[in-house]
């Protein structure tokens, strides 16, 4: 079968030929007027486009423009109203505003009922006592306790009152006693007959760093001139303590 000749460039050999009205083009061609095609159609809509501006700018100068030129009605601009036909027209009265629903009686059910009241924020207070139990042990007032300062050296003190603050650390309020020189060295043990009162301390200290010697009334140690009166033998007898010496009491290294 003969080959295609392409009818405006004469030639027969092309990957794709075009059908045109007097033959076959190859795609070459067909590109090419495609391209030409486009640039005076691009042409086209630029010479408009100056006649245009042309157009306007002659307008412009002469003092004409569309609302000059054309009627009001085929521009669809309407005329002002006129002021006669919204001078007489009646003014909407403005609305009136709700009545509140009349208040009704109180029922039974309101008169017996309590008004809720906001409880008042907890806050948090440090509590005194007595006696606590801390550790496995029960201590109360009057008990005697050591401790050891930071050089190793052992002091001894009567518990005067307790303490609990928010956190529910315990701490204690204590006396210092003061050995006498019948007293034994602190490090072997503690001689409660042998010791007298001391200076009392207004800073609570915690019972971490106190150490259980042994029980004692709470006015063991009472100073003979103090203003507090003695306790009576008659009294005595419901105090549930028994008045005698203690023996001394060794530590257990």
């Amino acid at each position: 079968m003969p080959k295609p000749t392409c009818v405006q460039c004469n030639t027969n050999d092309s990957l794709l030929w075009r059908s045109a009205e007097n033959g076959q083009i190859c795609n070459e061609c067909h590109l090419l007027n495609t391209a030409n095609k486009e640039i005076k159609s691009e042409a086209t809509v630029k010479v408009e486009h100056e006649v245009k501006e042309e157009k306007e700018d002659s307008d412009s100068k002469n003092g004409k423009n569309e609302s000059e030129s054309t009627p009001a009605k085929a521009t669809g601009k309407g005329t002002r109203k006129s002021t006669r036909s919204t001078r007489y027209k009646p003014k909407t009265p403005a609305p009136t505003p709700a009545k509140p629903p009349a208040p009704r009686g109180r029922g039974r059910r309101s008169i017996f009922k309590r008004q809720p009241v906001k409880a008042p924020t907890a806050t948090a207070t440090v509590v005194t006592s007595d006696s606590v139990f801390y550790q496995g042990s029960y201590m109360q007032v009057g008990d005697i306790v050591s401790m050891t300062d930071l050089e190793g050296d052992i002091y001894y003190a009567q518990i005067r009152g307790f303490m609990t603050d928010q956190y529910c650390e315990k701490s204690a309020v204590v006396t210092w006693l003061l050995p006498t020189k019948a007293s034994p060295p602190p490090e072997k043990g503690f001689d409660p007959a042998t010791y007298i009162i001391g200076p009392e301390e207004d800073l609570a200290r915690k019972l971490d760093s106190m150490e259980f010697v042994m029980h004692a009334p709470s006015d063991y140690y009472k100073a003979s001139n103090s203003p507090y009166p003695l306790i009576d033998s008659e009294v005595n007898n419901y105090t549930g303590y028994i008045w005698t010496s203690l023996e001394p009491k060794e530590r257990v290294s």
